[in-house]
C-alpha cells in the first residue's frame, strides 16, 4: 500500500514539472508593449485630448474648466430673474453719474461714469437702456490715458470697461460689447495671466486692465 502511494506521489510530481515546462508564459510581449508605464500618456492621446486652454490673442492659459463654466453660470441669469429686475430697474440718479468731459474722440460721443455699483451684465443693461450705448471700449494708449485720468478723481479702485471673454475652447477671444475690433490691450502685469473672471476691468489708478468675475459689483463707463 505504501509503495503504490509513493509511485503515485512521484507520478504526480514528474507530469506538474511536464506541464509547466511546457505551459507558454502569459506575460506576452504584446501586453509590455500596448501598457505604458506609470505616469506616461501614449502621446498620440496626449495630443488629442481636450484641452481647457484660453486661446486668448496673448495665448495666455484659462483657469481650470470648472471655474469658467461656474463663471458662465453667473453670468447667464435666468429669463424669469430678467424680468423681475426690469420691473424694478430704475436709471442711475444723476448724483450718482460723472459726465466725462475733455476725453478725444467723436465730437458726438458722451462718456458717463457710473458710480452706482452694478455687476457686469447689469452695468451693460444700464449703459443701453439709460444712455443708448454701452460700456466704453478701448483702443489705443491716448484714449486710455485720457479715461483713467478723468476716472481717477472719483473712483480709487477698478471699474468695468466693455471687454470680455466670449466662447469655448479653442474658440475662446476677448471681444468688445458694442462689436467693435479688439486691437489694443494695456494689461497690468501678469495679466491677463491663468485665472480670472472672464470680464475686464480698468485699474484707475495707473489705468492698466485686470480680469475679473463678471459677478462682481463694481462702478462702470458709458459711451454712446
Amino acid at each position: 500500500m505504501k509503495l503504490s502511494l509513493l509511485l503515485a506521489l512521484l507520478f504526480g510530481a514528474a507530469s506538474a514539472f511536464h506541464l509547466k515546462a511546457e505551459t507558454p508564459n502569459l506575460e506576452s510581449p504584446l501586453e509590455k508593449e500596448t501598457l505604458p508605464e506609470d505616469g506616461d500618456v501614449p502621446e498620440q492621446e496626449a495630443d488629442e485630448a481636450p484641452t481647457r486652454e484660453l486661446m486668448l490673442p496673448e495665448e495666455e492659459e484659462e483657469g481650470s474648466g470648472s471655474e469658467d463654466a461656474l463663471e458662465e453660470e453667473e453670468d447667464a441669469e435666468p429669463a424669469s430673474a430678467l424680468g423681475e429686475a426690469d420691473k424694478d430697474f430704475q436709471c442711475p440718479k444723476e448724483e450718482d453719474t460723472v459726465k466725462l468731459d475733455g476725453i478725444p474722440g467723436c465730437k458726438t460721443c458722451r462718456f458717463f461714469l457710473v458710480r452706482s455699483p452694478r455687476q457686469f451684465n447689469q452695468a451693460q443693461n444700464t449703459c443701453q437702456r439709460c444712455y443708448r450705448g454701452n460700456l466704453v471700449s478701448i483702443h489705443n494708449y491716448g484714449f486710455n490715458y485720457r479715461l483713467q485720468a478723468s476716472v481717477s478723481g472719483y473712483n480709487q479702485a477698478q471699474v468695468w470697461i466693455g471687454g470680455r471673454v466670449i466662447g469655448w475652447g479653442k474658440c475662446k477671444r476677448f471681444r468688445w460689447v458694442d462689436g467693435s475690433v479688439w486691437n489694443f490691450g494695456f494689461w497690468a502685469a501678469g495679466q491677463p495671466g491663468n485665472r480670472g473672471g472672464r470680464c475686464v476691468t480698468l485699474c484707475t489708478r495707473g489705468g492698466h486692465w485686470r480680469r475679473a468675475h463678471c459677478g462682481r459689483r463694481l462702478s462702470f463707463i458709458c459711451a454712446n
